[in-house]
């Protein structure tokens, strides 16, 4: 029996404009677009109807497995309640964060990511998902045990991002000593002496590691096709790097010059949405807001704050006079879903699949009232 909704009197968000009207769901895809006089169907009552977000990068996976230093929960009982938050921010694809390596700083155990990625699995064969959920592999390349890690997924179909991420101080994302001091030494209670020996190490870490585990995760990815991400470009050298090794996405380019770079090398650069919201970096970065006035970027990302992915665009819109709205929500739909090789979502098009969001406005915060993946309700 062929199944479908109509879903009428909506302010349609297509990529390049708005429009009045009604949307047709037929077996789970957008069958047809009708402008003006709407169908019967469930009334959106003038609710903007817009794409499902697709979520790059999110840590917040990682969060709910660890939600404070020491603890673990129940990894199932984790995936359950992060997918049921990301869901209620309109996220319908989602490639949740796995960390590949783990040193002094931080990290998890070698296994412990595998079994989160079974757990994915089983939870998605059980059906107790509500989103579509990918892995991201976020792979600290200056860590002696990456590639232990990042090898047991070597066969994984769910991965379809890798990131290659250094930490290190003094470059990328902590070119200056300032911001790494509050994160490393004042927020431990180190010593002066235990902090100097600390950056000491993973500099020399970074020195001996770094280099060959990028270029050797990056060859693995390029055979099989899996889509690479820089982190914390900071310079033109980076980005020349980045560009020969394939990569498609620039995760959170530390200045000015990296993120003009890579756009006009034709990486998508990606900001987090949190930055929008807050208009300012939580680490002492550029300003993503300022990107989007230089029309350099391309993709956000809720990184640590989930609703901020469906928030930020229409504050984008509001506070940046060359991005209007459809321009901003492509940032979290479109452009996220072409970056990854996904054709079949992150737009409201006829043949696509009908992951659809129903979002209302109120002071200026937007309130998600349904969701839709593959024509099924699952908020």
């Amino acid at each position: 029996m062929t199944a479908e909704i109509v879903l009428s009197n909506a302010r349609i968000v297509l990529e390049d404009r708005i429009l009045d009207g009604s949307v047709l769901i037929r077996d789970g895809k957008i069958a047809d677009i009708s402008e003006g006089a709407s169908r019967t169907g469930e009334d959106f009552e003038g609710d903007y109807l817009i794409a499902g977000l697709v979520e790059l990068h999110t840590d917040h996976l990682e969060a709910h497995y660890s939600p404070r230093p020491g603890v673990r929960w129940l990894k199932m009982a984790a995936i359950q309640a992060h997918d049921a938050q990301v869901v209620t921010s309109g996220i319908t694809t989602v490639f949740d964060c796995l960390r590949m390596g783990s040193d002094e700083d931080g990290g998890f155990e070698q296994g412990e990511m595998r079994d989160m990625a079974d757990a994915l699995a089983q939870a998605a064969k059980e059906n107790r998902l509500r989103a579509d959920h990918r892995i991201h592999l976020r792979c600290e390349v200056s860590t002696d045990n990456v590639l232990d890690h990042f090898l047991e997924f070597e066969n994984d179909p769910q991965v379809g991002l890798v990131s290659l991420m250094d930490h290190a101080p003094g470059q990328r994302q902590f070119q200056t000593m300032d911001q790494y001091t509050l994160y490393y030494k004042n927020k431990r209670g180190l010593s002066d002496e235990a902090f100097a020996a600390f950056c000491a190490r993973q500099q020399a870490l970074s020195a001996k590691y770094a280099g060959p585990h990028r270029t050797e995760i990056a060859k693995a990815c390029a055979e099989r096709g899996i889509a690479i991400a820089s982190h914390d470009d900071a310079t033109i050298a980076h980005v020349e790097e980045s560009v020969g090794f394939g990569i498609r996405l620039a995760e959170f380019p530390t200045s000015f010059e990296a993120a003009e770079a890579s756009h006009a090398a034709g990486l998508s650069v990606l900001m987090g949405a949190p930055n929008i919201v807050r208009g300012k970096s939580h680490s002492g970065n550029i300003a993503a807001r300022d990107l989007a006035e230089r029309g350099v970027l391309d993709v956000l990302s809720s990184d640590y704050v989930p609703f901020s992915l469906i928030h930020a665009p229409f504050v984008l819109s509001d506070e940046v006079e060359s991005v209007s709205l459809p321009q901003a929500l492509a940032m979290v739909t479109a452009t996220p879903a072409r970056t990854v090789g996904l054709t079949d979502r992150g737009r409201i098009a006829t043949g696509l699949r009908a992951d659809i969001v129903r979002v209302q406005r109120h002071d200026g915060i937007p309130v998600v009232r349904s969701v839709w993946r593959e024509g099924k309700r699952v908020a």
